[in-house]
């Protein structure tokens, strides 16, 4: 056999394994941009809502200002948060609400007023549920969680 043969058919080969790893490269890199989108999409998806709720002559009544719930949720003043409230007895990063472990979780987030569950003031983060009402300055919200 002619050495020129050889030397041919190795660069070939070589070629073969070459393209094959830049293929194996590709789907590597288009698995991980899917799974990193969905959970990006995941992220944005609402999973439930807050219905803003305003008290009147002792009761409390829609206001038809609905928000969605996203994983990780911020309420207060400053145009950075995710619900951007004006209440002047809001603080500008008032109230967190976060999914962990497949719960719900309100935090105030150390604001000069502070925030309730169902009427009592919270110190520290506390699990909510569908139906609970938070409350930031006048405001509260009525938690409508999907199920």
């Amino acid at each position: 056999m002619d050495l020129a043969i050889i030397l041919f058919g190795l660069r070939v080969l070589s070629a073969l394994i070459l393209l094959l790893l830049v293929l194996v490269l590709i789907w590597v890199i288009w698995r991980d941009y899917r799974a990193t989108m969905s959970q990006i999409t995941a992220s944005r998806r609402a999973h439930g809502s807050l219905i803003v709720m305003q008290e009147i002559e002792g009761a409390y009544v829609l206001t038809g200002d609905i928000y969605p719930l996203l994983p990780l949720t911020s309420i207060g003043r400053s145009p950075t948060n995710t619900i951007r409230i004006e209440d002047t007895f809001a603080s500008s990063e008032h109230a967190l609400i976060t999914r962990r472990n497949g719960q719900w979780w309100l935090e105030d987030r150390r604001s000069r007023n502070g925030t309730t569950l169902n009427g009592i003031a919270i110190t520290k983060p506390v699990v909510i549920t569908n139906g609970d009402m938070i409350g930031i300055g006048h405001i509260r919200y009525r938690v409508n969680l999907e199920t």
